[in-house]
Parts: structure tokens; sequence; C-alpha cells
């Protein structure tokens, strides 16, 4: 076992590290240089490591307010959060998920190499996620041993197809290109976004696009309307948490300054991000013609949710904003119905909100992505209250995971087994 922990917790479980070996692989099987593929596969870690940098400022600032956002308005329950219910899960299921992981990676090849569905989803640490999720519930529905990570390697490795399967479709209208995928366990709620922007929005009218008043001319350009946006909601919370909390949480610096600070991290760290995705697809696309050729014809590299953000910076804070919202009136319509109450992650909602409003402005133009957006809010405060039951002994932690592939699939899981297990 110690191979595949190294393999699947140092390894593969690393974005960077990951999409790195991808490039070297395509570029080896191209017959470039070795100086082309040096360059090639610095360059792509390089960029996946200034992506994360990016989205490790977005998560300390989102952190801040979350904390100042729930004291100030008081409120308490369960924040679904990936990485907190990981944490707890290996503990008791570490050996399973390395195991369901990769022999899960060997049959997403396997169905691209011999379907017409040619994706290879390249987002490591969702497969880890989607893996220790899979093995708690199979556990939990009374699985072990071989069956266990036979049946979850299956499962696994189809869905690390399927979701990239369907939105495909809408990352053609958002790139203009058939050549990337989208590769991040939140699908089933872009693919909604999509589709209510279908339904209800008009993509000619983009969020791209938006006129504003000469007053308010320099919201034009995007960090900085992404920065005086973020100042208010910041300010607001920090006035709700009071001057006292606020200062202690930024260690006495000025409440005010603090919350005009941390918005403008926000925004840095947003610029960062789509730095960072601009320099892995700038070297991904081409190193993965090699495997394409070799390994796999045709293989699309289905890469994490940042991928889309370039395309429609504005749509990335509607969504935000429009998910973040329905969050929000979805936590009070649990609390009067007397279930779990979910407090609205900062973090789900960002990183898969702006995803769902660039989802809907690409086919609804900003009625879209809002209205997607606002959707797709909805659908992760409730769907992780539907996932709780079927996590046995890890549903009653204070977390549960977010994003809504992971409700959907977990759902669908637990039920089956429920059915032809007991």
């Amino acid at each position: 076992m110690s191979f595949f922990k190294f393999l699947m917790y140092d390894v593969l479980s690393v974005p960077a590290v990951l999409v790195g070996l991808v490039a070297l692989v395509g570029l080896l099987a191209q017959k470039k240089s070795a100086t082309d593929c040096i360059k090639g596969t610095i360059k792509t870690i390089m960029g996946f490591i200034i992506l994360g940098a990016g989205a490790g400022v977005v998560v300390g600032a989102l952190n801040h307010f979350s904390e100042m956002f729930q004291y100030g308005f008081g409120i308490s329950g369960i924040v679904p959060n990936n990485e907190a219910i990981v944490s707890i899960a290996q503990k008791a299921f570490g050996k399973e998920m390395a195991l369901i992981m990769f022999f899960g990676m060997i049959v997403n090849i396997i169905i691209a190499r011999f379907t017409k569905w040619k994706y290879i989803f390249l987002t490591g640490h969702h497969t880890l996620y989607m893996g220790i999720m899979i093995a708690a519930i199979l556990a939990a529905g009374g699985m072990s041993g071989v069956g266990l990570v036979a049946v979850g390697s299956l499962i696994l490795g189809s869905v690390m197809v399927f979701f990239p399967a369907i939105a495909q479709p809408f990352m053609k209208d958002i790139t203009g290109t058939d050549e990337v995928a989208f590769g991040h366990f939140g699908t089933t709620g872009y693919v909604i976004a999509g589709l209510i922007g279908k339904w209800f929005g008009n993509k000619e009218k983009s969020t791209e696009e938006m006129e504003l008043p000469k007053a308010l001319s320099f919201l034009r350009d995007t960090p900085v309307a992404i920065a005086f946006t973020m100042g208010i909601i910041f300010i607001i919370s920090a006035i709700a948490a009071g001057k006292e909390f606020t200062e202690g949480l930024s260690g006495g610096q000025n409440y005010i300054v603090f919350s005009i600070i941390q918005a403008i991290t926000f925004a840095a760290g947003v610029f960062v991000i789509l730095q960072g995705v601009r320099m892995v697809l700038a070297e991904i696309v081409p190193a993965f013609k090699g495997i394409a050729e070799k390994l796999v014809p045709n293989a699309k590299p289905a890469l994490d949710c940042p991928v889309v953000f370039p395309y429609a910076p504005t749509a990335v804070l509607l969504g935000f904003l429009s998910s973040f919202a329905a969050g929000v009136i979805g936590m009070f319509i649990l609390m009067a119905l007397g279930l779990p109450v979910i407090i609205p992650g900062v973090v789900p909602h960002f990183f898969c909100g702006a995803t769902a409003g660039v989802f809907g402005n690409a086919t609804g133009g900003r009625r879209g992505a809002i209205l997607g957006a606002f959707v797709h809010g909805l659908l992760i405060t409730f769907l992780p209250v539907l996932l709780m039951p079927v996590l046995g002994n890890l549903g009653y932690a204070n977390t549960t995971f977010s994003d809504a592939d992971f409700g959907v699939v977990g759902i669908l899981l637990g039920n089956i087994l429920k059915i032809f297990v007991h």
C-alpha cells in the first residue's frame, strides 16, 4: 500500500503534478526534444501553481468574510466543505480511496479509448474527493474488500467521463472550440445553469457587454469591478460583526480598512487565477495532442472549473453573488422547514457559483448568468441535506460535500444500495 499511498496522495492528488505528468507524456508521445519536454512540463506545473496560489488568496479572503458573516448575523449550522469532510473520511477509508482512485483513472482511460466519450478527467483532487465519498457510501451500504474497490472504481471511472460529456455542448459555447473539456464535480449545477440560460435568457446580451453609466465606467475594468463590489459586501459584514470582533480577526487593523484590503485581496486572487488558467491552456492543449494520437485518439483534457473564468470575467462575479444570495435564501427556507441548516459556504458559492454564471451567460447572457447561478445556489444548498443520511457516520460531522455532483452521485448510490443490498 505504500506505493499506492505515494501515488495517490503525493502524486496524482496534486493537480499541478498530475497535469504536468500528462503534459510530459503528451510531449514525449510527439517525440519533442528534451528542451521542449522540460519547458512544457515546467510551464504547465507553474501555471497550475499560479492558479492554486490565486485560489489560496481568494479562499483566505473568503474565510474572513465567512467568519464576519456568520458572527454578524448570528447564524450557526453545517458548512459544506469538501476538504473538511475528506479529512474526516480518509482516516476510515484511506486505503479504499487510494485503490478506487487508481483503478478509477484506468477505467476512465479505457472508456475514453473504446467509446465516443473521449474525455480524460484531470482534476486530481476532485477525483480523490469523489473516490473517498464513494468508498464511504459503499461501506455504509454494507460492502467491503475487493467488491467495494471494484464497484467503486467502475462508478468513479464512469462519472469521470459522464460529467465532462454532458458539459461539453456548453463548453463549445463558452470557449468557441471543442479542444478543451470540463472536469469538475459540480457539473450538474452548471448544466442546469446553462439550460436555465437557454430557456429564460438572451445570449445576445452578454454580461461582458453590459452598459454602465459614465459615473460607473470604472467598473468596466474587471479587477476593479470585483474589488469594488466585494468591498461593499465586506464592509456590510464587518459592520454587522462589529468593530471589536472584526479587529480581533484582523489583528488590530481598523475594521473598515481591513474590509477594503480583503476585498482588493480577493480581486487580486481572481486576477492571478485567470493568469494561471491562460498559462495552463497554452501548454496543456498542444501537449495533449500527443496522448490523443497515441493512447486515446481525439482525447480531450477535462480541466478544473477556473478554466472557464477568462471567457466571461463579469459573469464570474455575477454568478458568485447570485449563487450566494440563493444560498442565504435557501438557508432561511431550511430553518422554516425545521431541516438541518446549511450555511452558505462562500468558497463553493464562489468557485461553483461563478462557473454557473459563465455557463448561464454562454446560453442566456446576463439574465442567464444571474438566474442560472441562482438556481445553482439553491441546488448546492438543498443537495447536502439530502446527502447527509447516506454518508453513514460521516453524516454526523459538522460538514458535508458541497458541490452538486457529489450530492447527485451520493444520493443515487446510497438509495440504490438500500434497494439492492439491504
